[in-house]
């Protein structure tokens, strides 16, 4: 299972690699805007963040399939185990087909339906990214999506895999890995919920009191 964080906060990612047991980071075009950085400039400090081990993902920006792979190798030549996501248009299949002859991995997003994921997969995407709870905001079932999507893919497209994303509580990527995901990638809102429970704070101070009450320090 591989575990990421959806974010060009290289703080956080620093902060969150020392807890978590992180597979690598995500990003899109949205979440660099949001941080202020250019592109290039925040990738190599994501990359040193996640150390050597980890996995990068960057997207394309053009529309057309030959801007994508032009802008695919771009990225690959600056970092050359990145993942280069690819929305799943028909430009967008074309370019995947293109970058798997490159020997370029490439993953399939802004996928809203199972036989969307299953195109990319298809065309040679190494990973398909299911937008979970955006489904679900236009009326769709995002796990259901997923439960047909991780079904397609181990009848026909077994070399791929899917990498859930979007996501607005922990219960909904619990789900995904129920559902049979091998990948999930979680803002950072959701990453936090899943360590701040409060009630495991109100645990370890009955312990603590507890412990005091009878020992009168917080010693072993």
């Amino acid at each position: 299972m591989e575990l990421y964080l959806d974010t060009a906060n290289v703080k956080e990612v620093e902060r969150l690699a020392r807890i978590w047991p992180l597979a690598g980071v995500t990003t899109n075009p949205s979440i660099v805007a949001a941080g202020k950085e250019p592109l290039w400039d925040v990738l190599p400090r994501l990359r040193q963040a996640i150390g050597p081990q980890g996995r990068l993902f960057a997207q394309t920006m053009a529309r057309d399939a030959a801007g994508m792979v032009a802008e695919a190798k771009r990225l690959t030549n600056a970092f050359p185990d990145l993942v280069v996501k690819i929305p799943v248009t028909a430009e967008g299949l074309t370019a995947i087909k293109q970058l798997k002859q490159a020997g370029i991995s490439t993953l399939g997003t802004a996928v809203y339906s199972a036989a969307q994921g299953l195109l990319a997969a298809m065309a040679g995407a190494e990973y398909v990214a299911p937008y979970v709870n955006r489904i679900d905001a236009q009326g769709g079932d995002g796990i259901r999506t997923v439960q047909e999507l991780q079904t397609l893919l181990k009848l026909h497209a077994p070399q791929s895999k899917i990498l859930a994303a979007s996501f607005k509580t922990p219960r909904q990527a619990v789900d995904c890995l129920l559902a049979g995901c091998e990948a999930i990638t979680l803002p950072l809102d959701v990453a936090q919920q899943m360590l701040g429970t409060p009630a495991v704070e109100s645990a370890i101070e009955k312990f603590e009191q507890d412990w005091k009450n009878v020992f009168g320090n917080l010693n072993l």
